[in-house]
């Protein structure tokens, strides 16, 4: 994955392809911390360690997207080292991108406002295409109630493709494999 690749990807689509691929599932996750009290010197040896091993991983431009996205790193503090890059060298990067990520953040959050509409609809259709017309005093006829229920269905269907066929023009997705 190249860096261009990883900027332009949404933040649950980075998190997918580094909880897949990552190497540091296989070692101690205290390598990429400074533990409490720990000498400078050791330190650096560390996270000298730690970036090398993250130069061979294959999604470590998602990673180090992913941690300017979530603003990891210190300016004051020198303690974590996160797809490559140390705690200053990301703020560093991160003050020089700003511009962009806050642009990429901004599209994070609307694409979780657009999938929590998704699910929402997805529920109440489930919820309405599951749930039986009853009838009670005064109601109309049960093929009445029937036909009330399938509009409201229909409906739903409808905003829900409306949302998807949206969210998929817009990442490239217009027609289905």
């Amino acid at each position: 994955m190249t860096s261009t690749q990883a900027r332009r990807m949404r933040r649950p689509v980075l998190q997918a392809a580094i909880d897949a691929d990552a190497k540091c599932v296989q070692v101690d996750p205290d390598l990429f911390f400074r533990a409490d009290g720990e000498p400078p010197a050791t330190w650096q040896a560390q996270r000298a360690e730690a970036i090398r091993f993250c130069h061979g991983c294959p999604v470590r431009t998602a990673c180090e997207e992913l941690a300017l996205r979530d603003g990891d790193g210190n300016d004051r503090v020198d303690d974590l080292v996160r797809g490559g890059r140390s705690g200053h060298e990301l703020v560093a990067l991160r003050e020089l991108q700003a511009q962009r990520l806050t642009a990429a953040i901004t599209a994070d959050e609307a694409s979780d406002q657009e999938w929590n509409k998704l699910t929402t609809l997805a529920v109440k259709l489930n919820c309405e295409a599951r749930r039986m017309p009853t009838r009670s005093g005064g109601m109309p006829h049960p093929a009445e109630l029937l036909r009330q229920q399938n509009e409201r269905i229909a409906e739903l269907a409808a905003k829900l493709a409306v949302v998807r066929t949206a969210r998929r023009a817009r990442t490239g997705w217009e027609v289905a494999a």
